[in-house]
């Protein structure tokens, strides 16, 4: 299987809503490392690395998130992995 690194931002109500809590989790359950963290400007920033079909599993979860979150928009840009195992929330 071949890694692979996904760039999102994740647009709409997505803070204060246990968003990053609930990303973490979900790339937890999916053996994904990373990070995500809330923007000024309201958005989500993450970054997730690992086996091909997991990171596309995680982009796909991003339109949705956590149960409060109303998710308007995602984008997503694919990066060369760097190696990331682990799973981080920033501030």
């Amino acid at each position: 299987m071949a890694r692979a690194r996904a760039h999102v931002f994740v647009s709409g109500t997505v803070q204060g809503v246990a968003y990053r809590a609930s990303t973490r989790e979900a790339a937890h359950d999916r053996g994904v490392g990373g990070w995500v963290r809330n923007l000024q400007d309201g958005r989500v920033e993450a970054v997730f690395e690992g086996e091909e079909e997991d990171v596309e599993g995680m982009v796909e979860w991003c339109r949705t998130g956590s149960q409060a979150a109303d998710v308007e928009s995602v984008e997503h840009e694919s990066e060369e992995p760097e190696g990331l195992d682990e799973f981080e929330v920033r501030r």
